[in-house]
């Protein structure tokens, strides 16, 4: 058996203890809930990094299959069946079908094409959320839903009133999803995505149908995506068509660099830089975008590893 190596489990290690212990310490700087959002928005992240930081797509449209995980959701407590369980699977599967179909329409485009055509799919959702007033809400939303208990058979999650309980249940389905995704990333098929990220051409020239596994990459990171979107609807009880707008596909990119988008970890350290900075500058000014958007600026301009990258260089000098 290999030796345990604390240099490199270290990061895991105190990424995970703080997590655990987030409701213990959390209230000291913000709430419960600001913690359940950013474990949330952090999985959606950490999603698109899957595509954007290890296989080198650049997606403006992930927005499109988070709305499709959160109304997923919502919909089906609302019009389907009162269960929790069923509108996170529904929201997720209509996230990961819609990315099976949108998928080979765009795998032969590269850079600000791909880009492009993945913000004209996400706003074609947008614009069916905002217009379908009878089913979606239109501009005000899905409303008269929330999250239900959720029986185990033993026991019963009372996530729907006890805000540390809604914290765990949300940590445990992130628990599961990210490590799949390490899983994945340390197989061959990982390293081939790493491989195409470096060098498609000569990735291509190894005799590896790269466009079949962008297509893989990119199913499995929209299907994170809309399962993530889906833990933000039952966060909040509620959905509205901005979750499809492109603007919140921005928002991923954002948490993906500034925490370090070539790293695992580095999303979720943007994802917890991002919502704080948006919750404390926001109750201060009307203009908490700007600070953000400065930040961002400072951290492109002089931090172009993200902040992660920034501590692991402290760590070894």
């Amino acid at each position: 058996m290999e030796n345990f190596d604390i240099r490199k489990q270290g990061p895991n290690l105190i990424v995970w203890a703080l997590l655990l212990t987030l409701p213990l310490w959390i209230n000291y700087v913000s709430y419960t809930q600001l913690g359940t959002q950013i474990v949330a928005m952090a999985l959606g992240a950490m999603a698109l990094n899957f595509l954007l930081g290890y296989t080198g797509v650049l997606s403006f449209g992930h927005a499109a299959y988070f709305g499709l995980g959160a109304y997923g959701a919502g919909m089906t407590i609302r019009y389907l069946m009162p269960s929790t369980g069923a509108g996170i699977i529904v929201g997720t599967l209509a996230g990961m079908l819609a990315a099976m179909l949108i998928g080979p329409l765009i795998v032969r485009l590269r850079g600000v094409y791909f880009a492009m055509v993945t913000i004209a799919f996400g706003q074609v959702f947008y614009f069916i959320a905002f217009r379908w007033n009878g089913v979606t809400g239109g501009d005000d939303g899905l409303t008269n839903w929330k999250r239900m208990p959720i029986d185990l058979g033993f026991t019963t999650l009372h996530i729907e009133s006890q805000a540390t309980t809604f914290y765990y249940f949300v940590l445990a389905v992130f628990a599961i999803s990210v490590g799949i995704m390490a899983f994945l990333l340390r197989s061959p098929f990982g390293r081939t995505l790493i491989a195409i990220r470096e060098n498609e051409r000569r990735t291509r020239f190894l005799g590896i149908n790269v466009n079949r596994h962008i297509w893989i990459s990119w199913v499995i990171s929209c299907t994170f995506m809309a399962l993530a979107g889906s833990l933000n609807a039952l966060l909040n009880n509620f959905v509205d068509p901005r979750a499809f707008f492109w603007r919140q596909s921005g928002v991923f990119v954002i948490m993906c660099v500034m925490g370090g988008m070539r790293s695992f970890w580095g999303p979720l350290v943007g994802a917890a830089i991002f919502i704080w900075l948006q919750d404390e500058l926001s109750s201060m000014t009307a203009n908490w975008q700007s600070f953000v958007g400065l930040v961002f600026v400072v951290v492109v301009l002089f931090f172009p590893r993200g902040v992660l990258g920034i501590l692991r260089r402290k760590a070894t000098e």
